[in-house]
């Protein structure tokens, strides 16, 4: 599971990185603690253009009933997306980036503790999190609420002694590949659905603050040099 994540960059990096032409958009501020139900910026392609804007963590899919569904799928396993009616249809035509400078994951120390570890990018300055997105109508008030789920595989060597799922971590050059709608390819977006090279992450302990999901500062991403002993 992916359950949390950092983007510390500005809005104006942001486009600079993708090589977007917008006008900065007024909600987006560093983020040290992104968790659930919260919105970011989503990287799609519109059929002409990269574009770049908010979605909420949560996928709903546009046939649910409620927006209950969303706490059960922040995440979506890349083995079994043609086979989740949640995911199907966004598989083959919504798909997105999630743009982050780092993601936590909490390695197991013990029966009853477990240490946070930020993972970051052992080369370039952002991960690419493979996503899919939809955008559901409120049947009472009409509101329309675009959400978004984070792929997730297997996990490399590295990311295997923390956890056994990890983000599908996207390389710049498929960023097109996975974004466009007309590219109905499966087997070509599937191939692209696996664990990053151990060199692409690196990973330190942090504290354990980054549970709570009201914290959100740059103390969440601090290293901790000695984690304390945990009984």
């Amino acid at each position: 599971m992916c359950g949390r994540y950092t983007l510390t960059v500005t809005w104006e990096e942001l486009l600079i990185y993708y090589s977007l032409e917008e006008s900065p958009l007024p909600f987006h501020q560093p983020r040290y603690n992104v968790a659930p139900s919260q919105v970011m910026p989503a990287l799609i392609h519109d059929g002409q253009k990269r574009r770049i804007g908010p979605l909420r963590w949560g996928l709903i899919p546009s046939w649910a009933k409620d927006e209950k569904i969303a706490y059960r799928t922040i995440n979506a396993r890349a083995e079994t997306l043609l086979d989740k009616p949640a995911f199907r249809q966004s598989f083959q035509r919504k798909r997105c980036i999630i743009p982050a400078d780092s993601f936590y994951e909490w390695k197991l120390i013990d029966k009853k503790n477990k240490q946070p570890m930020r993972i970051v990018p052992g080369q370039g300055r952002l991960f690419h999190m493979a996503g899919l997105y939809d955008t559901w109508v409120h049947p009472v008030d009409g509101a329309k609420i675009s959400t978004f789920t984070i792929i997730t595989t297997t996990p490399n060597k590295k990311m295997e002694t923390i956890h056994d799922r990890m983000p599908v971590l996207l390389p710049a050059e498929h960023i097109d590949t996975w974004l466009k709608r007309d590219n109905s390819d499966v087997r070509q977006l599937q191939a692209l659905l696996k664990p990053a090279p151990d060199e692409c992450l690196d990973m330190y302990p942090v504290s354990s603050e980054v549970g709570r999901v009201h914290h959100d500062s740059p103390a969440c991403i601090a290293a901790i040099d000695d984690p304390p002993v945990l009984f």
